[in-house]
């Protein structure tokens, strides 16, 4: 049977059971546990200053009453991280590859901010849809732009990731079976194919790190217009 480039991409099963949910959940198993130690390893130690680095240079801008969301998207933002490390791994799939659930992650926490900001600061929130000192016959064309661009956000940040992600996938795989291909035929040139494989993977592996900084960093500048 020959498979298609975009196999990868499918969404597992074993004896007819979606492993989605597995893919999701596995990946909190690997992170190191707090110890009720006064010093804690070098992992540990490690893992609290990045979450307080991002944490403090993400909610630094915003005011108390988006602090409370400091938690949600700090846990977003890992969880996101550690699916798309992983899914570079041979043999392994991507959940963050499928735009169901990237839209899953940013339509209720973006309307989360947009509701919010209804509730608390109605008069600000809609003052976002006409920019001040705008010319009378520009205005009904101009409310349509902004809420058409409001209702965009939520596809761009699942868009983004998709694509971001699945393009990576793809030049790797097929970076790695011309490699393949031209070894037995042209060793120097699959070598040099090799090290350009190697380095795409670096590439790869820091796209996946920003796409997750990225994604949390937009929310929360969405929250910040509406707290």
């Amino acid at each position: 049977m020959t498979l298609s480039f975009f196999d990868q991409f499918m969404s597992p099963m074993y004896l007819g059971i979606p492993l989605m949910a597995l893919a999701l959940t596995l990946p909190w198993i690997l992170y190191p546990k707090p110890t009720t130690r006064w010093l804690n390893n070098r992992l540990l130690t490690l893992q609290g200053w990045f979450i307080n680095r991002f944490t403090q240079q993400i909610f630094q801008p915003i005011n108390m009453g988006g602090h409370k969301w400091a938690l949600l998207l700090t846990s977003l933002m890992l969880l996101l991280i550690t699916l798309n490390m992983l899914g570079l791994l041979p043999y392994t799939f991507t959940p963050t590859t499928q735009l169901s659930l990237n839209m899953a992650f940013a339509v209720p926490l973006w309307l989360a901010t947009v509701i919010i900001g209804m509730r608390n600061q109605p008069t600000h929130a809609l003052g976002h849809l006409l920019p001040e000192g705008t010319p009378t016959l520009l205005i009904p064309i101009l409310i349509i732009i902004e809420t058409i661009s409001l209702f965009i956000r939520p596809l761009a940040l699942g868009v983004r990731l998709t694509a971001n992600l699945t393009a990576g996938h793809l030049l790797i795989q097929l970076i790695a079976t011309a490699a393949f291909v031209l070894l037995p035929l042209m060793p120097t040139i699959a070598l040099l194919t090799a090290l350009l494989l190697f380095l795409l993977t670096l590439l790869e592996v820091a796209v996946a790190m920003i796409q997750a900084y990225v994604f949390g960093l937009l929310l929360s500048l969405y929250l910040q217009e509406n707290v």
